[in-house]
This record gives C-alpha cells, sequence and structure tokens, in this order.
C-alpha cells in the first residue's frame, strides 16, 4: 500500500521537478558547507587544545628545512631560464650543428653565429659625434685593441694571454674582427699619405682583395656617392675565444672579467671618448645584480610591513589590541617562504632574481588569511573560552581561506606543469606552489596557535604588549596619566551588550561603519562611481588593444649594468641592419643547373649577402653561360676550385659538407650570411622577418633553413609566454565551476568570475598604458591578479548574496563591515611594502611593482567601490522573509526623501527590491 501510495504522489509532484532538482542541489549544498564548518571548527578546538606543539612543529620544520639554504645555487644560464623550451629555432641550431660543426680551431667568419661561445665586444664612440676614423680616434682605436690583446689570465704556472685562448684562423693566426685590419691599412695610407684608400658601407674590400662585411662594426655612418663612407660615430670590435673544455672555459671567463676592466681603465685615462664593453657573461651576471641592488630595499619594505602591520592590529583598548598578531603575521609568511626555499634548494632546484616576486606574492595571500582571522576573533564573545572562541573563528574564516589557498595551487600549479614553455615561469610558479601550501598549514598551526595564547592574555584581562593585569577604572584612577595611557581598556563584567560592542572602537571598523559604508551607498555618490568605472573600461580598453610582447633581454636585468649601456649604443648606432642570419640549405641540390642557381638567389633577393656563396655561383653562371657546365664538369671544378682560386680557399668549411662516391664529390648542404635592412622597431621586424622566412622555407624549391642565435629567444615567444596565463585562466574558470557545490549559492561564483575579468581587463590595460611590456615577469603577476582578486572579493560577494531578510543596501553595508577591515589592512600592508620596490634600480622590479601596484589598486578599487554600488541594484533580490501573522508576499521600499525649502517632504525616489 505504501509503495502505490508514493508513487501516485510522485506522479501528482512531477511538474515540480525543477523545483525539487533545485532544493536537492541546495541541500547538497548546505550539507556540505556544514560538513566543512565543522570539520574546521573541530580542527580549531584541537589546535587551541594543544598550542605549545602547534607553534613549534612549524618553526623546527622551517629552521631544518631552511638552514639548507644557506647554501644555495645560482642559475646564471638566461637562454635556459628565458628561452621557448620547445621552440622551433633549437630544433634548427641542431640542425645548422649536426650540417656544418664548429671548429673552434679554425673559425670562419661567421661560425659564432650558432653557438655564440665567449666572447668580449666593445662599443667606442665620443661625446661630441666625432668621427672615429679620423687620425686621432683610428690611433686611439689601436691603441685600445694593443691593450686587449696584451691581457693575461695568471693561472699557476703559465699567464695565458688572447693569443693562448683566442679563436684561430687557416694560418694559426687570431681571429680579428675586419674593421681592425681596415683601421690599420687606414692607418697606414695616411703616412703614406695615400688618398685612394676607400671605405664602402656596409660590405668593403680590404687590400688583399676580400669582401668583408662591416655593418655591425661601423655605426652611426655618413655615406656619399651612394656607398663610400664619410664618416663613422662608432666602431665595434669583438674578440671571439675558446672554450673547448672546463678549464679553457674558466680561463675564458676570467678573461672576459680582465677584459671590462681593462676598458673601463683605457676609459678614465681618455675621457674624449665613451666605451661601452659586453661579453658572454653580461646578461647573466646583469640577471643576477638585481637580488644584490635590491638587498636594502627589501630591508626597508619589511620595517614598513612590519610597523603597518602593528598599528593595524592595534587599538586603543590594551586588552583587545593584538599588534603581536600583526607581527606573527609575517613571521608566518616567512617560515613558509623559508621552508620552501630549504625544500627548493634540498630537491636541487637553483635560485634566479625572479624569485624576488614571491615573498610579494605570500605577503597579499597570507597577511590577508591573518586578517581575516583577526577579524573572525572581533565577533566572537568574550565570554566564551578561548577554545571555543578560537572553533569559532576557524569554523568562520578556514572556509574561504582554503578555497583561495585552492585556487592559489590549481592556477600556479598549472604554470608549473608540462605545459608552460619558459622555465623561469614553471619554476617559479612551482616555488610559489610549495610556499603557499606550507603558508596554508602555517596558518592553521602556527597562527592558529599564536591566536590562542593572545586569547588567554584577553581573556585573562591582560595588557597585550607587556602581559600585566590591567587594574579596574576605580583602581586605575589613582596612578599617574602615563600609567592611564598604557592601560587603557574597557572593563566590562557581563554585559553581553557591551562585550559585542568591544571592537567597534578599532580605527578601521570605526571609519567603516560610520562614514564609508553610508557614503559609498549613498544615492548621489553612485552615478559618479558607475561613470567613474566607465572611463576605468574605456581607458583599460585602449590600453588592451596596444598590448605588446616583451621580448627583450634588457627588461630582465638591473638598469646601472653593463647590458643597458651596451644594449642602448647597440640600438643607437647599430640599427640599420639586423643580426646576420645564416641561410643554410640542407639538399643535394644541381648547382650547375642554372634554374637552381635562380630559384636561390631568388630566395635571398633583398638581403645584403655577405659569404662567397653568391661570388661562387655567379662563377657557375659565368662558366654556364660561356661553356655550358655539366654535372661532370661541375664535379671537377668541385673538386679543384678550392685550391686552385684563392679567393674560393676558404669554401671547405662555409660552403659544403662533401661525401665521396667512387671518387665523386656530391654537395649535401650550403650555406651562406643574410643582412636586411632595418628601422628603429628591429625587434617586431625581425620576428616578421623570421616568420616570412619560414613561410617561404614551407613552399620553396629548394629545402632551407633560416637561423640566428637571438632566434632561440624570440622564436614563438608571444605564444609561450602567454600560454601559462591563459591555462591558469582556465583552470581558475573550471575550479569556479566545480566549487560551486561547495558555496551555498552558485551566484558567488558567476559574480567572482565577473569581478575577476573586470580586474585582470583593467589591469592588462593600465599595464600597457605603463610602458609594461607582456613578458615572463607580467604574466607571472597576472596570474597571482586572478587569485589576488578572488582573495579580496570572494567574502563580500559570499557575505552578501547569501544575506536574507534585509535590502541590498543594508546587505552591502553588512559586508564591508564584516570584511572590510580585513582587506583595508591587507591592503594597506601591502602596498606598503610595495612602495621601496618602485626605487630598485632594476628594469625586472620595475615590472614587478608596476603591475602589483596595479593589481592590488584596481582590485581595491573594486572591493570598495564598483562592487559595492553595483551590488546595490543588480541580481540577486533581497525579499523579507515571510511573517507567520501575514503569509502574503511583501515587498520593501527603500524611499529617499528630499526636504525643500519649505519644509516640504518630497519622494526623491523610491526603489522596489
Amino acid at each position: 500500500m505504501v509503495l502505490p501510495r508514493l508513487w501516485e504522489s510522485f506522479r501528482s509532484h512531477s511538474v515540480h521537478l525543477p523545483f525539487l532538482s533545485s532544493l536537492c542541489t541546495r541541500m547538497l549544498r548546505q550539507v556540505l558547507h556544514r560538513g566543512l564548518r565543522t570539520s574546521f571548527s573541530r580542527l580549531g578546538y584541537f589546535i587551541a587544545s594543544h598550542p605549545v606543539f602547534f607553534a613549534s612543529a612549524p618553526v623546527l620544520i622551517s629552521i631544518l628545512l631552511g638552514a639548507s639554504f644557506s647554501r644555495y645555487g645560482i642559475e646564471d644560464n638566461v637562454e635556459y631560464l628565458l628561452a621557448p623550451k620547445h621552440s622551433l629555432a633549437k630544433i634548427e641550431r641542431n640542425l645548422v650543428d649536426s650540417l656544418f660543426p664548429v671548429n673552434r680551431s679554425k673559425h670562419r667568419l661567421y661560425s659564432d653565429l650558432q653557438t655564440p661561445g665567449r666572447y668580449g665586444r666593445v662599443i667606442i664612440t665620443s661625446f661630441r659625434r666625432a668621427n672615429m676614423l679620423d687620425t686621432r680616434h683610428t690611433e686611439l682605436i689601436l691603441k685600445l685593441h694593443s691593450a686587449v690583446t696584451r691581457i693575461q689570465v695568471q693561472r699557476p704556472g703559465f699567464n695565458y694571454t688572447f693569443a693562448h685562448i683566442c679563436i684561430l684562423n687557416n694560418d694559426k693566426t687570431c681571429v680579428v674582427d675586419d674593421v681592425v685590419h681596415i683601421l690599420e691599412e687606414l692607418k697606414t695610407a695616411r703616412s703614406l699619405n695615400q688618398t685612394n684608400f676607400i671605405i664602402t658601407y656596409p660590405i668593403t674590400q680590404l687590400k688583399d682583395g676580400r669582401e668583408v662585411y662591416n655593418g655591425h662594426q661601423l655605426g652611426g655612418v655618413t655615406v656619399h656617392s651612394k656607398d663610400r663612407v664619410k664618416s663613422a660615430e662608432a666602431i665595434q670590435i669583438t674578440y671571439y675565444l675558446q672554450a673547448i673544455n672546463p678549464l679553457n672555459d674558466l680561463i675564458a671567463e676570467k678573461w672576459e672579467s680582465i677584459f671590462c676592466e681593462t676598458v673601463e681603465h683605457f676609459q678614465r685615462l681618455n675621457r674624449e671618448v665613451k666605451m661601452y664593453s659586453f661579453t658572454s657573461s653580461s646578461l647573466g651576471e646583469d640577471f643576477q645584480k638585481t637580488s644584490r641592488v635590491s638587498e636594502q630595499y627589501l630591508i626597508t619594505s619589511l620595517i614598513l610591513v612590519v610597523t603597518l602591520a602593528v598599528l593595524c592590529c592595534s587599538m586603543q583598548d590594551c586588552v583587545r589590541s593584538k599588534p603581536w598578531l600583526g607581527i606573527l603575521g609575517l613571521v608566518t609568511v616567512s617560515l613558509a617562504t623559508l621552508t620552501a626555499a630549504g625544500i627548493v634548494n634540498l630537491t636541487g632546484g637553483k635560485y634566479n632574481s625572479t624569485f624576488l616576486g614571491i615573498p610579494f606574492i605570500m605577503l597579499g595571500h597570507g597577511l590577508y588569511g591573518t586578517f581575516e582571522m583577526v577579524s573572525s576573533w572581533r565577533k566572537t564573545r568574550e565570554d566564551q573560552h578561548v577554545k571555543e572562541r578560537t572553533a569559532a573563528v576557524y569554523a568562520d574564516s578556514m572556509i574561504s581561506f582554503s578555497l583561495t589557498t585552492a585556487m592559489y595551487l590549481v592556477t600556479f600549479g598549472i604554470g608549473a606543469s608540462p605545459f608552460t614553455n619558459i622555465e623561469a615561469t614553471r619554476i617559479f610558479c612551482r616555488n610559489c606552489c610549495i610556499a603557499i601550501f606550507f603558508n596554508y598549514l602555517y596558518t592553521l598551526s602556527f597562527y592558529g596557535s599564536s591566536l590562542v595564547f593572545t586569547g588567554y592574555i584577553e581573556n585573562n584581562y591582560r595588557h597585550s604588549i607587556f602581559c600585566k593585569k590591567v587594574p579596574k577604572p576605580e583602581i586605575l584612577q589613582e596612578k599617574p596619566t602615563w600609567y592611564k595611557f598604557l592601560m587603557t581598556a574597557k572593563f566590562s563584567e557581563d554585559t553581553d551588550t557591551e562585550e559585542t560592542n568591544s571592537y567597534e572602537s578599532h580605527l578601521f571598523l570605526c571609519f567603516l561603519k560610520r562614514y564609508y559604508c553610508d557614503w559609498i551607498t549613498n544615492t548621489y555618490v553612485k552615478p559618479f562611481v558607475v561613470l567613474f568605472y566607465l572611463v576605468y573600461v574605456s581607458f583599460a580598453l585602449m590600453g588592451y588593444l596596444q598590448v605588446n610582447e616583451g621580448s627583450d633581454l634588457s627588461n630582465i636585468v638591473a638598469t646601472e649594468t653593463r647590458t643597458i649601456t651596451y644594449t642602448t649604443a647597440q640600438q643607437k648606432y647599430f640599427s640599420n641592419y639586423s643580426p646576420v642570419i645564416g641561410f643554410y640549405i640542407y639538399e643535394s641540390i644541381e648547382y650547375w643547373n642554372t634554374s637552381v642557381q635562380e630559384d636561390v638567389l631568388q630566395y635571398t633577393k633583398g638581403f645584403v649577402r655577405i659569404s662567397w656563396f653568391e661570388s661562387y655561383l655567379n662563377y657557375l653562371r659565368k662558366l654556364n653561360m660561356s661553356t655550358g657546365l655539366p654535372k661532370k664538369n661541375f664535379t671537377d671544378i668541385l673538386r679543384y676550385s678550392f685550391l686552385k682560386i684563392p679567393q674560393y680557399s676558404h669554401f671547405s668549411e662555409d660552403i659544403i659538407i662533401p661525401k665521396k662516391y667512387n671518387n665523386d664529390v656530391e654537395v649535401v648542404a650550403s650555406r651562406m650570411f643574410l643582412v636586411a635592412k632595418t628601422m628603429d622597431t628591429r625587434k617586431e621586424e625581425l620576428y616578421d622577418l623570421l616568420e616570412t622566412l619560414r613561410r617561404l622555407s614551407l613552399t620553396s624549391k629548394v629545402k632551407f633553413i633560416i637561423f640566428n642565435p637571438s632566434f632561440v629567444y624570440i622564436d614563438r615567444y608571444a605564444s609561450s609566454v602567454g600560454a601559462p596565463l591563459q591555462n591558469s585562466c582556465i583552470s581558475a574558470l573550471f575550479l569556479l565551476f566545480f566549487s560551486a557545490f561547495l558555496v551555498a549559492s552558485s551566484l558567488i561564483n558567476v559574480w567572482i568570475t565577473l569581478t575577476v575579468a573586470s580586474v585582470e581587463f583593467g589591469v592588462i590595460g593600465f599595464m600597457t598604458l605603463w610602458n609594461v611590456e607582456l613578458d615572463c615577469i607580467s604574466v607571472l603577476c597576472l596570474i597571482y591578479g586572478i587569485n589576488y582578486t578572488i582573495d579580496n572579493c570572494a567574502p563580500l560577494i559570499s557575505t552578501f548574496i547569501l544575506g536574507k531578510e534585509f535590502s541590498r543596501t543594508k546587505w552591502v553595508k553588512n559586508a564591508l563591515e564584516l570584511h572590510g577591515g580585513a582587506i583595508l589592512q591587507s591592503y594597506l600592508c601591502y602596498t606598503v611594502g610595495l612602495i621601496p620596490l618602485a626605487a630598485v634600480p632594476s628594469n625586472l622590479t620595475r615590472t614587478l611593482f608596476r603591475c602589483l601596484f596595479l593589481i592590488a589598486f584596481v582590485t581595491f578599487f573594486h572591493c570598495f567601490a564598483i562592487l559595492p554600488v553595483i551590488l546595490t541594484f543588480l541580481p540577486p533580490s533581497k525579499k523579507k522573509r515571510k511573517e507567520k501573522k501575514h503569509p502574503e508576499n511583501r515587498e520593501e521600499i527603500e524611499c529617499v526623501e528630499m526636504v525643500d525649502m519649505d519644509s516640504t517632504r518630497v519622494v526623491d525616489q523610491i526603489t522596489t527590491v
């Protein structure tokens, strides 16, 4: 009889299936939410029962693990950190190395294009834009060249000079830049009063008949009669070194250091010229220099944050004030960071300057969590036991803190996954995950136990700093004035009303409750906030449409360094031509065929060709036109021309890889070097040139590849650097979707998603307007911005959406009163900690400061202006609970009254909620 009745009941209510489904979902959320609250409440009670253990265990773990960080390694391989890990350029480089293995004992003109190796480089110019080819400057440059070649590296038993470690030519002499030969011939011609010596640009001919490329050696060139050089404002000389074994590499590294010292000493002796030195080690050294120049600024930042954290947790009431909790919150963050650093060091990780951003990420997340716990403590009843108050704090604050921590772990975890193509980003995200995980554990244990200790001090009515028993008011009146000031407290016995209002004297809470909440929800303020938001969106859109990808490595080094000064001079004087690009043909083609020769020269049309390959093809074309060149004759010419024709005597390394089959020679690969004319926007043009040549290589008749070492950094950099942000955004959306079952209303996640999108959109736009490019540092900050926004906005949105019985305006005020204090405290501490970062002389820290400051400011703007206004007139709606005596639904009316000059009350606005 029961089953038929249930079936009839189900059939009669089948029309209410959507309602039942919604009800079940709501019940599931409530069950999960209550289960989590109960679990955290029991955890808080357990920690409050064993505070000594939970306070000491994190300290011991941090000391044990962090002690290993005293002997940490430094990652100085910039290519490993900042170049895309999986890029076509690296594959092309491996193919080039296999076809043309670099023989460092027999150097050809541009073999350093495959692997730069060790080198020293100097740009010589003058303050008055003088001609560096005149007699005085020519002699000065040759004098510098002589001083460089005499540099000695002292080793036990032997002193190494440039001649011992230089790259050798075929005649066993050191390879020297052709500009040195040009200057020597120019000096000789002047000494003999010869006026017929002509220098052309960018290719000139030496006395021995060789044509050499000088586009990267002469800068600021003024020409007349087409290509004849009239003057040159700068000259660049490069000294190539061998690094064929560890000892040789060590000596070359020491030589580079002495080379820079020699150039600086020569600069001091000759004030009329300006010299910019650069070596293969300069970029790595200048990248790590950021850490050294940041030390004193980080100490200043720490002092400011500690001071403000103490002030934020202090009150005039000496019993309820919690200054120690402000310091202990920073100690919690420091212990977690130290533990993560120890783990990374023990697992073989190496330190690099991008790690400077980790303490600030920890500061933003950790301090807000601790301030939320203090705010929850203020809402508990003072007549409760400390264990019960701690349990209430954990039940109230740990759910949101756990969800935001999970969001951090997911977003940074995706960034630390193999999907990330930039190694510096992957390492940074991995270390952030470790630090955030331990920060969560230490907040539960160490900071929770610290809260217990301060709770006992408060319950025993002792001074929050000196732990001295505070006398009752009648006894305090007999004490001196200074003693009264130190012992000021609101003494209460058993009055519940007084106890619930004991913490309202806190400066931030008083400001929000008495002034700000009423002002921001005022009807006349709302239109201005909406208008201001539209202006914000307009400027953000303008910046968003101008986003640039920053593949310039000078953006991640300290400012007062060789890399910056050299790069600035190099772009000023040597930006007329792009870097030399290798053009490699990796198939056996019929070089004797005229059509093939035309195809090869067609693909390099528009470039300056700086190898003998073109001349050799032209030589073959002449033979074709005169006698016709069959394959057999071509083989003979190929076999003997290297010996019989002097200008082709060095083809064996630059042009072919011979294979012999029955005394026959087959060309399986060949190469030439190309230079393109560029403008001031060389980086963008070089990237476009790279993509154009690659597309051409896919459709051409001749199989070829192009390569330059700089391609390793710019190849697919935009997609590589943006991938972690895209993946993190997708993972954040998925987490918000699945966490809808853990929150009491799915509308919370909708509002959080919209808020995060608005903040990220604004940060990217204003970041561009503030001259910050999209590189690995700014992308890491944007990933953090997702989590920082959720950290601060989620509690406000949750409190508002879950509120019942009152109007929207009332619940906006309640949300600001409950969570606004913690948000304001963490924002002030975080911003004050960022300010010293702006003064660090480094481009890396400049990017960090600008991005993190924009994230904090835009999030603060949304928390205290945009959300409080928008939520007052957008869903969800608020309806009063049904009364038993009046079952009908009643709507709450919000009326704003105005009083005119005649004291006549007029309803200005009526809003139905």
